[in-house]
C-alpha cells in the first residue's frame, strides 16, 4: 500500500511552515483555494494525506465536488451580536464552492464532522425543503417581522444554485407574504432572478450587496477561485441598478498590503456601476481559517507574509484574531483607524451611503398554509 492516511492525537493549528508536508498536490486541488484539508477540531484523531516515498499520491484524482442533500429542521438562524444591523438569516446551503481562502465561515464545518479546509469547497450540503420551511416559521404565532439576511455565512448564489434553484422558491415566499430581505453574494448569478428582485423593490422588500474584494483578476482567481471574476460583479450591481434594485458593495474582507490599496479605486468602480451604499469589513481569522490563509499566503504571496501578518496583528491585539464585539469587523489601532477613514472618506466623495435604505416590514402577511403541511413529517 503506498498512499494511506494515518491518524495521530488532534493539536493545535501548526505554524505554516510546518503545515507544507499537509498540502495536497497542486493538480488535485486546482481551482480551489485551501491546500490542508485537516481534520475538523470536534475529531478524536487528526487525519491527513501522507506519502511513503513511492510518489502516488500524485496519481490520485483531483477532488471533485460532492452535494449532499440536508433535510433541515429550521431554517432561520438567530443572532445576537451587536457588530451586525440584522437578526435573523437564511443558509440555504452548507460550505461554499467559492473556495475564498479567508472565509470567516469555514470553521462551521467542524460541526459536520469535516475540515474547514478543502472538504469546506468539496463536500457541500444543499437544503432543498429550504423555502418550505421558511413558509412554516413565518406562519407561526406571534412572528414579529424584521429583515432577514442572505448571504452572511455562505453564498446562496454560489455554483450549485445553479441547478438547485433554492433562492427563487425562498424569494417568492417572502414576496408573497411581504417580508423583507438583504442579500449578499459575490456572484453575479443573482441576476437571474432580477425579476423577482425587481417586484419586491417596488414594494421596499429588498437590498442587494456584490460583495468585490479586489479589481484584480489575478488575485481574485488565487483568492476566490470559484466566484466570479470582479468584472462580473460590478456588472451585476450595474444590472440590478438599473433595474431599480438597492444595490451595494461590500469590501468584504478588507486585507492591509494586499487589498487595502484598492479603497479608492473599488469604490469609484463600484460607484460608476450605480452601487449607492458601500461597506467594509477587515479579515478575520477565526480558528483554522488562520492556518489556512497563512498556508495561502506563503504559497501566492510569500513576499508580502511577513507584512500582511505583522499589519493584521497590530489591529487585532498582536493576536491573527480577536473576536471581541465592537472591533472584530474593524479592528483597532492607527492602521486600523486608518482604512475607516479612507473608506469613510472615499465613499462620501462619490455619494456613497448619503441615504441607508430601510427596508419595509409593515404590510407584512403571515401565511397561512405554511404551519401545518410540514408538521406530517
Amino acid at each position: 500500500m503506498n498512499a494511506f492516511r494515518h491518524s495521530l492525537p488532534a493539536s493545535p493549528a501548526a505554524e505554516p511552515s510546518a503545515s507544507e508536508a499537509a498540502r495536497l498536490g497542486e493538480e488535485r486541488r486546482r481551482g480551489r483555494g485551501a491546500a490542508l484539508n485537516k481534520s475538523g477540531r470536534f475529531e478524536p484523531v487528526a487525519r491527513e494525506d501522507f506519502d511513503d516515498g513511492w510518489d502516488s499520491l500524485d496519481d490520485l484524482p483531483p477532488l471533485k465536488t460532492e452535494i449532499q442533500e440536508e433535510r433541515a429542521r429550521t431554517i432561520i438562524t438567530r443572532n445576537e451580536s451587536p457588530d451586525i444591523s440584522f437578526d435573523r438569516s437564511i443558509n440555504p446551503y452548507r460550505g461554499c464552492e467559492h473556495g475564498c481562502i479567508y472565509c470567516f465561515a469555514r470553521p462551521s464545518h467542524a460541526y459536520m464532522g469535516l475540515s474547514p479546509g478543502l472538504d469546506f469547497e468539496t463536500r457541500l450540503f444543499a437544503k432543498p425543503n429550504a423555502a418550505q420551511l421558511l413558509e412554516r416559521e413565518l406562519s407561526r404565532p406571534g412572528y414579529i417581522p424584521r429583515v432577514i439576511a442572505i448571504g452572511t455565512n455562505t453564498d446562496p448564489y454560489q455554483p450549485m444554485e445553479r441547478s438547485y434553484k433554492l433562492m427563487p422558491e425562498i424569494l417568492e415566499v417572502l414576496e408573497a407574504c411581504s417580508h423583507p430581505v438583504a442579500i449578499v453574494t459575490k456572484s453575479a448569478l443573482v441576476t437571474r432572478d432580477i425579476d423577482i428582485l425587481t417586484r419586491m423593490a417596488k414594494r421596499n422588500l429588498v437590498k442587494v450587496a456584490l460583495s468585490v474584494t479586489t479589481l484584480d483578476r489575478k488575485l481574485c482567481r488565487a483568492m476566490e477561485p470559484r466566484a466570479s471574476a470582479p468584472h462580473k460583479r460590478l456588472g451585476a450591481i450595474k444590472a440590478l441598478s438599473e433595474a431599480g434594485i438597492p444595490t451595494s458593495v461590500m469590501m468584504a474582507p478588507i486585507i492591509p498590503a494586499l487589498t487595502d490599496s484598492e479603497i479608492e479605486a473599488l469604490l469609484e468602480a463600484a460607484a460608476e456601476h450605480g452601487a449607492a451604499e458601500a461597506g467594509y469589513v477587515l479579515l478575520r481569522l477565526p480558528r483554522e481559517v488562520s492556518e489556512l490563509f497563512r498556508d495561502w499566503l506563503l504559497r501566492e504571496r510569500p513576499n508580502r507574509y511577513q507584512h500582511v501578518m505583522n499589519l493584521i496583528r497590530s489591529m487585532r491585539g498582536g493576536k491573527d484574531y480577536d473576536a471581541k464585539w465592537g472591533e472584530r469587523m474593524r479592528g483597532r489601532g492607527p492602521y486600523a483607524d486608518q482604512i475607516g477613514k479612507r473608506f469613510s472618506l472615499a465613499a462620501k466623495r462619490l455619494g456613497l451611503n448619503l441615504r441607508r435604505k430601510k427596508l419595509n416590514s409593515d404590510d407584512f402577511v403571515q401565511p397561512q398554509k405554511g404551519g401545518v403541511q410540514l408538521d406530517l413529517f
